[in-house]
């Protein structure tokens, strides 16, 4: 049970110093992000360029055979995001601004031509207003809006964090009490035993003493 709680506050700490981190460091914890990325797409790439040429050098194959021009690509384009992180960021959320644009704009033009034939509360056209609001934010600062999500994500790892060291701290302190309880209980049965030992030597009869 004494290791488990050691790891578990290993555990609660380095979740801590994560989210610490993240909170502090956003931009750099989406660069590094990118980079991971690129290396997940280099790694398949290289091997399947590797056992092509292993292949043709051990005759199992001729160089009339299919190139793997797939596999030459995941290269290439993890060399891209290794390279250029920041670009690529910052292109995926134009991309995901404008997306978010056209969705709000899309949700409130069906919202006004249904107003032809129904009624349409005043309240339905707050979540496409803040869709779209979303979208020019991004639009106008991609790269801080990248980080956005490693903040959220970091303040709930400090969150969580928090609250697991509060909860060992508190279960260390019952589990002290608790064992104190107990020492105390044992010494007084043992005292009582003892008490009880003397109380039937003395009581025995002197003949039986020697026995």
């Amino acid at each position: 049970m004494k290791s488990f709680n050691n790891y578990s506050l290993i555990s609660s700490l380095c979740s801590l110093a994560v989210g610490i981190l993240l909170v502090a460091m956003p931009g750099v914890a989406a660069v590094y992000l990118v980079i991971t990325i690129g290396m997940l797409f280099m790694i398949p790439g290289l091997v399947g360029v590797a056992t092509y040429l292993m292949a043709l050098r051990r005759g199992e194959t001729s160089s009339r055979s299919l190139f793997p021009l797939v596999a030459v690509g995941s290269i290439l384009f993890g060399l891209w995001l290794i390279i250029m992180p920041n670009f690529f960021i910052e292109v995926i959320m134009y991309i995901l601004g404008v997306l978010l644009v056209l969705a709000g704009l899309n949700q409130l033009a069906a919202f006004v031509s249904a107003r032809t034939y129904t009624t349409v509360p005043l309240g339905w056209y707050i979540i496409p207003v803040l869709v779209f609001i979303a979208g020019l934010v991004i639009l106008f600062n991609p790269f801080d809006a990248a980080e956005l999500p490693f903040i959220v994500l970091g303040s709930a790892f400090i969150v969580y964090s928090l609250t697991d060291l509060i909860r060992l701290f508190k279960y260390r302190k019952r589990n002290e009490d608790i064992q104190e309880a107990e020492e105390v209980k044992d010494e007084k049965e043992e005292k009582k035993i003892e008490e009880n030992k003397e109380g039937y030597s003395v009581n025995v009869p002197k003949k039986y003493n020697g026995i």
